[in-house]
């Protein structure tokens, strides 16, 4: 249990994909200006890292990796050089379900996220946690936990700067630190914070 307790703090706080890892950096400045659609997005990404790393997973020890085909008779099958492609189909998949779930459920939250939805398919923090997944050989049971942790850890990156963002609108900034400026001058802030969790040792 400690195992996994560790691999959950240490995939929020000491390896953040985004501050510390600079993974799905895109989004993550696109749609920190308000914050109930950061809080959806955020949510978006948990569901999607939690679903497809463990998916990935299975695919990569059942399919994919080397001596996977061993129960169909073929033993020395090696696939894994489709990994990356299956990976990005299976999360392509998953957030086409997701984005449908929310047209027919949340379609406030559906049209807030516009564009931006489909593109969680692309973003590199989610190939980023099954492609570490896989580097690591973690077991099923440490890929949903490093899912959902780098997926709470995405969105709680994503939060902060939208409060922040919310909050700047009644500061006086400077006139040339106005708009992106002043973004990536708290996202470098909010990246150095989370860098002082490196030293811990969990």
């Amino acid at each position: 249990m400690s195992t996994y307790v560790n691999l959950f703090l240490q995939s929020v706080f000491t390896e953040n994909l985004v501050l510390a890892l600079f993974l799905g950096i895109c989004p993550f400045l696109a749609l920190s200006r308000r914050f109930d659609t950061a809080v959806g997005l955020g949510v978006a990404v948990v569901l999607v890292m939690t679903l497809t790393v463990p998916v990935n997973s299975l695919i990569l020890t059942y399919l994919l990796g080397p001596g996977a085909l061993d129960w169909a008779g073929l033993p020395a099958m090696d696939l894994s050089f489709l990994a990356l492609i299956s990976f990005i189909g299976v999360i392509a998949a998953i957030v086409q379900v997701l984005e449908m779930a929310l047209d027919r459920y949340f379609p406030a939250l559906h049209q807030a996220l516009g564009v931006f939805l489909p593109l969680i398919a692309v973003n590199c923090a989610i190939l980023g946690a099954s492609l570490f997944m896989a580097e690591r050989r973690y077991t099923l049971g440490e890929s949903v936990v490093y899912g959902f942790g780098s997926g709470i850890g995405w969105a709680l990156a994503i939060i902060v700067l939208a409060g922040l963002r919310q909050k700047l609108r009644y500061s006086d900034v400077p006139d040339g630190l106005q708009g992106s400026g002043i973004t990536f001058i708290c996202a470098g802030l909010m990246a150095m914070g989370f860098m002082a969790f490196s030293g811990i040792r969990l």
